[in-house]
């Protein structure tokens, strides 16, 4: 007969290799559940669920957005985010156009109780009055599209984007500004706008090629993704006592050792910062491998 002590090691490791599904092992015990921190009366989970590859917007080449496009039907975009509920995300950020709002009122009409935070754009960046219609479905926050917020301030026309930022506010709802560029950051902190919170992303991949060869001395092929970033942008963040959700910490999937990019985010931004992430689970669990991370890295 085994000792009890070499038995009870082999039992474990038969019931962990029970435990193998899809390629992977399944944790013998529960990940720690996701921490929270407070925004505006909220309480958020740290990681909130993004809205990107759930309409093929994967900022990695044209034809990988429309295979994923194709895929994420209306039925699979409602289960993710069932499923990123169950998971214990409970904020979802989200684009605001027809699409995402038709999901929206299908999600929560289907018992969903994630928050949205969401980020103007196309039709709400071309009317402003339909802020008041946005404040309807309760948002955590809206924020100006960082893209258009970057092509503005390479324009010197930021007062359109505090404009916003105020019409937002006259909706009732708390104002942000998201960015791929920390001077932007600097401006309006510099300048002292009456905002709520900023959506920071840790690649500034809205650099255009002459900024690029300016800065660089060349220009790379598609977006651009610098590997000191990251370092530049949650500097910034970390200068500002406002609320920063981060995003790309993962460079829109480019990056091989995705621990080390949660380590990297959640241990450079401040503590109560969230951070968003796209999931779209098709080849592997992305949900729970990304939730069991962040509970861990937190714990």
């Amino acid at each position: 007969m085994l000792p009890r002590s070499r038995r009870d090691v082999l039992k474990s490791a038969a019931c962990l290799g029970a435990a193998m599904t899809a390629g992977r092992a399944v944790p013998a015990w529960p990940a720690p559940p996701l921490p929270k921190v407070k925004f505006h009366g909220r309480e958020l989970t740290r990681l909130i669920i993004g809205s990107n590859p759930l309409y093929g917007y994967m900022h990695f080449n044209g034809l990988y957005s429309r295979f994923v496009a194709e895929w994420m039907t209306q039925d699979r975009r409602l289960e993710i985010l069932h499923r990123a509920e169950k998971a214990g995300i409970n904020t979802w950020q989200v684009h605001y156009n027809t699409d995402t709002m038709q999901d929206l009122r299908r999600y929560r009409d289907e018992g969903g109780k994630m928050q949205v935070l969401i980020l103007a754009d196309f039709e709400l960046m071309k009317n402003w009055k339909l802020l008041p219609e946005v404040a309807r479905v309760n948002p955590i926050g809206v924020g100006h599209h960082g893209n258009r917020t970057d092509e503005r301030f390479r324009k010197g026309e930021m007062n359109v984007v505090e404009d916003f930022c105020k019409a937002v506010h006259d909706a009732g709802v708390p104002a942000g500004v998201s960015t791929h560029n920390p001077a932007v950051v600097d401006y309006v902190e510099e300048h002292g706008w009456n905002v709520d919170y900023y959506q920071t992303c840790l690649y500034r991949v809205t650099r255009t090629a002459d900024e690029a060869r300016r800065d660089f001395g060349e220009a790379p092929v598609g977006e651009i993704y610098f590997e000191k970033d990251p370092e530049r942008m949650c500097a910034m963040i970390r200068r500002t006592k406002k609320t920063c959700f981060a995003f790309k910490l993962l460079a829109a999937g480019r990056l091989p050792d995705i621990e080390r990019a949660f380590r990297f985010a959640l241990t450079n931004v401040k503590p109560q910062d969230p951070v968003i992430v796209g999931m779209c689970p098709k080849y592997k669990d992305e949900i729970t491998d990304n939730v069991n991370l962040v509970g861990r890295l937190s714990a």
